[in-house]
């Protein structure tokens, strides 16, 4: 199926469909692929260990295969959109393009590969193909099961609130994909650091904005308003007993 404008072309495909992605590619060919498909919710990962793997994982491989099937290896530049979870068990604060990776969920370690088969097939074929290690980046379009989102609704609950994030904004990290897709720069990027935050701070700015007041802390149930409403809950979660401090904020 497809959708046509003035300013796009949507081709509907799956990433777990190799004769699909090659019929796409082969009928677009295009010139730049920035890929940002994927499972990137962690906690669903945890869930969904095997679909997170064959979309995430195999799917780019699936893709990047097509990209040579179709005899494009040579006139595609592939950006791949990494991301910050590789750190995982962060082995260094902040990271940078060499710090070691430690990835603690499935939707880390099938990123890990995918992070590895990109520089395969650009030293194996000579694609131009780069990864974009990526940090959390938001925008009203964020889903709703993300925390920067739930903490918006009137009704919701979270995890650790002393977990840290370096959020940016999804315009900021575009341009900057833009940028790394440029011809001079074919090897991997590290996002540059925008600012750490605890998530406890974000919940705070939010109920500074609609007139309430955060009480409590880890371990306890009490988000109330100024007059004694209950607006949410949060509580200390951890999950597959590996206390993953990567998306500990999603119930």
């Amino acid at each position: 199926c497809s959708e046509m404008s003035s300013r796009k072309v949507l081709h509907c495909g799956d990433l777990t469909d190799s004769t699909c992605l090659v019929k796409i590619i082969n009928e677009v060919k295009p010139t730049v692929n920035y890929y940002l498909g994927a499972q990137s919710h962690v906690k669903i990962s945890l869930d969904l260990a095997k679909y997170t793997a064959d979309v995430d994982g195999i799917g780019t491989l699936r893709l990047l295969d097509a990209i040579k099937t179709c005899g494009l290896i040579n006139s595609v530049k592939f950006y791949q959109a990494s991301t910050s979870e590789l750190y995982g068990k962060v082995q260094e604060i902040p990271q940078k393009e060499s710090t070691p990776f430690y990835p603690r969920s499935p939707y880390g370690a099938a990123k890990l590969y995918v992070y590895w088969i990109v520089v395969n097939f650009r030293e194996a074929y000579n694609l131009f193909a780069v990864n974009g290690i990526l940090f959390n980046h938001e925008s009203p379009r964020r889903g709703a099961n993300f925390v920067t989102q739930k903490i918006s609704q009137s009704v919701f609950s979270l995890g650790n609130l002393d977990a840290k994030r370096d959020w940016g904004h999804a315009k900021d990290y575009v341009e900057l994909k833009k940028r790394q897709a440029s011809p001079f720069q074919r090897q991997e990027h590290r996002a540059p650091p925008f600012q750490l935050q605890l998530a406890r701070r974000w919940l705070e700015a939010v109920a500074e904005s609609r007139g309430l007041k955060v009480t409590g802390g880890k371990g306890s149930k009490a988000i109330k308003s100024l007059g004694g409403k209950l607006w949410g809950n949060f509580y200390a979660i951890y999950f597959a007993s590996l206390s993953l401090s990567s998306e500990n904020l999603s119930s």
